[in-house]
């Protein structure tokens, strides 16, 4: 018996395997459970032509056994069995694959489909085995042949005898190392959990001998140990059953036993797509935020399967960031996969599934905002965030995906709004749709600045989030009406005329703002009479795109960005303060510059912001008291 060699890429190729081209080892035994459904299923595939050959599904079973005195595992399967040129060409040569030339001679005809590559999927085995042994009996054959190799140094090939049809491939298990557990590979628990995990919908009985503790005959309180073969797959996906034949505790079910979160589902969305690429999906949406969502640890995706089999836990190219919240799977046959199931090619369908998912999950939203609104607003309270953030990510990209999907608490009716809803009850002389920025709802509430707008019966959308001025900026206007905040230079409001500064006031006060602006140098703009302001002395506005909200945003961010908002110091000429101003103006300079600090600082706290010496603030404050 001539030991053969393999070939020179093959050799290379089965190096990089047993040095671990998949991230994680256990995937070996999914890839022996697909090569052995993929068995089973070329049966199938034959007495689908063959009208002599009757497939009789009860006969058909994967089989998992452990033998820890021997330090063997082995699969086992009643499925078309190889040839010795077969051993040779799938296993000989790794890049040839069986499974892939009998999917191109026998196109599926009832949606089943052969999974992958034999020949790549197989040496995945030696990643935890020192010894592969394959016997196989080929389906009309009465030999059976023996393939047994050590690595990559190559293979032996010999007749052998096996009373039935089907390959059986032995593992001689490695010795564990101070890095590695491989006597794993040989429990009970974790072959079950590996198999539940990745092959759990495999459509063919996999069976295991499992040990269970039973009562004694004739006893109450003894127990024995049996040994009885249990199937521990599940075999039919819950995404592949009928929609009409499943429940929402179905479908809570799932959620729960995939681990997808320890809430309920808000809702879930079951595709089942058959046009340009043909996939299954369950996706929901969460009730509640992980507790890792807003962190760098948090890591998006959906588990990624092909034809039953999982490829991938966590495929973070399924879902745009923006809705990085969705939790669920996907099942596609249209998959190209290389040199294993869990490297997928960026290939043109997974692009199309993504789309597909993207609208959906957006029409699913639109859905809950429609129709269970008191469920949406859950949700975005969950996640609205995100979505916020997803308009302002990639300047502005996906803020049509997303800008009906917004929401923001409103000055009328103290709940959250959308922009439809701000937008469609706007009076017909309301050019813009106002916002103020602040830190909560009652400071907000309190702002001076938001007087005029608010006694003209304008609606003003509280900002609260540190994101959502940035995304109101990306957008820019919605339904053409632009956005203004109420702190802006220019309001287009006409202030009523008992409250506007006439042209002989402003003329009047002209030198005592040019002195007040002096005295602020470097930390104003400019000075002037307020049109806004009614009951309060003063207020600070800002001109240009950065506003006073998103300059204590930017400052106090890890990198401390040193931006400066152009502040317009406003001063309620009406105010009774502001005589005080005018005769400290005209009888004591000194004075002046203290009450110009004074109302500087008072528009700085009023905003939220530092008084840049506290000690002198609260000096000036005693100065005044004496």
């Amino acid at each position: 018996m001539a030991k053969k060699e393999f070939k020179a890429e093959s050799k290379r190729l089965l190096e990089m395997m047993i040095n671990s081209i998949y991230t994680q080892r256990e995937i070996f035994l999914r890839e022996l459970i697909s090569n052995a459904s993929d068995a089973i299923d070329k049966i199938y595939y034959k007495a689908l032509a063959d009208e002599g050959l009757v497939f009789n599904k009860e006969d058909y079973y994967i089989k998992v056994t452990a033998d820890k005195a021997n330090r063997t595992l082995t699969i086992s399967d009643t499925g078309i069995g190889m040839t010795q040129e077969e051993l040779e060409n799938n296993l000989g040569t790794i890049a040839k694959s069986g499974s892939l030339a009998f999917k191109k001679e026998n196109e599926a005809k009832d949606g089943h489909n052969i999974i992958g590559q034999f020949g790549v999927g197989f040496y995945a085995a030696f990643m935890v085995a020192d010894d592969v042994i394959v016997i196989s009996k080929a389906l009309g054959s009465d030999e059976a042949f023996k393939w047994e190799s050590k690595g990559a140094d190559g293979y032996t090939i010999e007749t052998v005898e096996k009373d039935s049809v089907g390959t059986d491939v032995i593992l001689k298990i490695k010795e564990n190392t101070e890095e590695d557990q491989y006597d794993e590979y040989l429990e009970e628990y974790r072959l079950k959990s590996i198999i539940k995990k990745y092959s759990d919908f495999i459509r063919f009985p996999i069976k295991m001998d499992v040990k269970e503790q039973k009562p004694k005959e004739g006893t109450e309180n003894e127990f024995e140990e049996v040994i009885q073969e249990q199937t521990v797959n599940s075999m039919v996906p819950i995404w592949r059953k009928n929609k009409s034949e499943l429940t929402t505790e179905d479908y809570d079910n799932f959620y729960a036993e995939k681990r997808y979160g320890f809430d309920k589902p808000l809702k879930h969305i079951h595709i089942s797509a058959d046009g340009a690429v043909v996939y299954n999906a369950i996706l929901f949406i969460p009730e509640n935020t992980p507790f890792d969502y807003y962190t760098k640890e948090y890591e998006k995706g959906l588990e990624l399967y092909s034809n039953g089999v999982l490829i991938m836990n966590k495929c973070a190219d399924l879902l745009p960031d923006y809705f990085s919240f969705v939790k669920g799977m996907v099942d596609s046959e249209d998959l190209s996969l290389n040199i294993s199931r869990e490297m997928l090619q960026h290939d043109r369908q997974l692009t199309l599934i993504a789309k597909n998912i993207k609208n959906k999950v957006k029409s699913q939203l639109q859905s809950l905002l429609k129709d269970e609104r008191e469920k949406y607003e859950q949700f975005y309270n969950a996640f609205g965030r995100q979505l916020k953030f997803g308009v302002y990510n990639d300047y502005g990209m996906h803020k049509d995906t997303l800008q009906d999907l917004l929401m923001f608490y409103s000055s009328k009716g103290k709940k959250l709004v959308t922009l439809d809803e701000y937008v469609s009850r706007m009076p017909e002389d309301q050019k813009y749709i106002y916002y103020a920025s602040g830190e909560s709802i009652d400071r907000i509430e309190k702002l001076p600045q938001t007087e005029l707008v608010s006694d003209k019966g304008y609606e003003i959308l509280y900002f609260t989030d540190d994101i959502d001025e940035f995304a109101i900026k990306m957008i820019q206007s919605y339904k053409e009406k632009e956005f203004k905040s109420v702190s802006s230079g220019d309001l287009g409001i006409e202030a009523d005329e008992a409250d506007k500064p006439t042209e002989a006031e402003e003329n009047e006060n002209k030198e005592l703002f040019e002195a007040m602006k002096d005295i602020l140098s470097g930390k104003v703009k400019n000075v002037k009479a307020s049109k806004r302001l009614k009951t309060h002395p003063v207020c600070l506005s800002a001109e240009g795109e950065l506003t006073i909200e998103m300059e204590k945003i930017l400052k106090s961010m890890p990198n401390g960005q040193e931006v400066q908002a152009d502040k317009v110091l406003e001063i309620n000429i009406h105010h009774e303060v502001f005589q005080s101003l005018k005769a400290a103006a005209e009888n004591d300079k000194e004075k002046l510059g203290l009450y110009t600090n004074l109302l500087y600082n008072q528009a700085l706290l009023i905003e939220g912001l530092q008084v840049s010496d506290p000690v002198q603030f609260t000096n000036d404050i005693c100065k005044i008291m004496k």
